[in-house]
């Protein structure tokens, strides 16, 4: 906010508080108006205070050094931001991420969610808005330090805060993996090309599997070879957890992709759980004829028990029904248009997606089959979840699936707003050290997340974030002295309401 002295044709000068949010200006308060050049003065400094009562702003108190205050702009050595270390600062320390022994490490996690970037520009960022100087190469040695010897430390800091959270239940996991892509031509033994859930085939990548708790928290992480079946992901990350933390079972919550049959009997072979989502379409022949019949209405569920410890809960959707029919008639149309341009040869009739539909008229003409489209109408709006954990309602069971979504989420999140991509680095250590710091980054994003939840507050973390970033806190060398003076800067009720709510000052 600010104090404009507006001069209207009579002459008369209105004084008026003029707020500038989002690039709009609101008259905020009319202090009044005059043609007295004094009486004008007198009303600016009047709606100065009514700023400073406003925004609980204090004006830095010169009155112990005699004829300072004229010289105190000239005197300012530094302006930087504050808001962010007050902030994600204080969570990452009630988190425990403090224990990390390393200066450099908070300010590159809390840069991740400040101004994600290269760790040339970071280090660049941080010397230029909050008075951080290091060199890139000192970062590169601590990340060669943080991949050695503290990358355990800090999924068990994260760990021991989630079990806090959640009140030492920690007996059911979510698992999901993502691919993450470089730009580089060669394949090394780390990074490969695979089958890639951003359309990169062409590029070499990693993949990252994450496992978290209920309520989307992070728990832990691995990266493996970008050629790897993911399935094959899913049980090493799980079996180390288990004994680093000396856990007697858990319940393993995974999508269908993750799924094979020895995956099912490694899992119940070691005594777990599992909730996963089911390949109702590939399913035995009895077993189909059994979905097919059930003849479900909307946000009904049937369980088919295909053995004494396996059950088959069957969900019906008329909006899922709508949305698969809609894609299914969008695909055939797709093939259509690409048979009527003489795209689509013999070689393309395969199981794969909507090719399924395609079929060979004589000895070369391809051509839709419309039956095998009708037929596979039946499945429409019909989703599955396959489970040993008898003991669970299919609601209970249905419930702990659909929270998969919130893992979805934290990789949306770290590859939209953390930029866990692109990775600029090409050393094994450092990619895994860079996947550390991302993990940290959004164990606080979510603890963030939690606490604003917690306080009923109006805003989102990305907005708690954005508002962090334009608090800046102003420093001035005091003349004639080896002292200085600092000063942190509201200005605006945005402002005002992150700091009372989180009472950051």
């Amino acid at each position: 906010m600010f104090v404009r002295q507006k001069k209207n044709p009579s002459g008369v000068v209105s004084v008026q508080v003029i707020d500038k949010s989002n690039g709009k200006y609101t008259v905020k308060k009319t202090i009044g108006s005059s043609k007295n050049v004094l009486e004008v003065e007198r009303l600016v400094e009047q709606g100065a205070q009514w700023i400073k009562r406003q925004t609980g702003q204090k004006g830095l108190d010169f009155s112990d050094y005699r004829g300072m205050t004229k010289a105190v702009l000239d005197q300012i050595s530094e302006i930087t931001i504050s808001g962010i270390d007050l902030l994600l600062g204080r969570i990452f320390d009630e988190i425990g991420f403090n224990q990390i022994d390393s200066p450099l490490f908070k300010p590159l996690v809390l840069s991740r969610l400040e101004h994600p970037s290269s760790k040339l520009k970071t280090t660049d960022y941080l010397a230029r808005y909050h008075s951080l100087y290091v060199d890139v190469e000192s970062v590169y040695r601590y990340m060669d330090k943080l991949y050695n010897t503290q990358k355990e430390k800090v999924q068990h800091l994260s760990y021991l805060h989630t079990r806090q959270i959640l009140g030492d239940d920690i007996s059911v996991v979510f698992y999901d993996v993502t691919t993450l892509y470089f730009e580089i031509e060669k394949e090394d033994e780390l990074r490969k090309t695979g089958f890639s859930k951003d359309g990169k085939h062409q590029n070499p990548q990693i993949v990252l599997g994450l496992l978290v708790s209920a309520k989307g928290y992070p728990l832990s992480y691995d990266i493996f070879e970008g050629n790897k079946y993911e399935g094959d992901t899913m049980l090493p990350i799980i079996d180390s957890f288990k004994q680093k933390y000396s856990l007697k079972s858990l319940t393993i919550v995974a999508d269908s992709g993750l799924i094979s049959t020895s995956n099912i009997m490694e899992i119940e072979a070691r005594g777990h759980k599992y909730i996963l989502g089911a390949r109702i379409k590939n399913q035995p022949a009895d077993i189909e004829q059994k979905i097919c019949s059930l003849n479900l209405k909307d946000g009904e569920s049937k369980v088919i028990h295909k053995d004494p410890n396996t059950a088959l809960i069957i969900n019906y959707s008329s909006k899922r029904a709508k949305k698969d029919l809609f894609n299914r008639e969008r695909g055939l149309s797709r093939l259509e248009k690409q048979i009527v341009s003489g795209k689509l040869t013999k070689s393309n009739i395969n199981k794969r997606g909507y090719n399924k539909y395609l079929k060979l008229e004589g000895s070369t003409k391809v051509s839709i089959d419309r039956e095998k489209f009708e037929l596979d109408a039946k499945w429409d709006g019909l989703k599955g979840y396959q489970t040993n954990h008898t003991s669970l309602s299919k609601e209970e069971i249905i419930d702990s699936y659909q929270q998969l979504w919130k893992i979805e989420k934290a990789f949306r999140i770290s590859k939209n707003d953390l930029k866990v991509r692109p990775i600029f680095h090409r050393i094994q250590r450092r990619i895994e050290a860079h996947i550390c710091i991302s993990f940290t980054a959004y164990k606080v994003y979510k603890e963030l997340e939690r606490q604003l939840y917690d306080k009923q507050a109006n805003i989102s973390a990305e907005k708690a974030i954005d508002i962090a970033k334009t608090i800046f806190k102003i420093k001035v060398n005091v003349l004639n002295s080896n002292q200085s003076m600092e000063k942190i800067i509201i200005t605006n009720d945005e402002q005002r309401y992150l700091v009372d709510i989180f009472k950051l000052l």
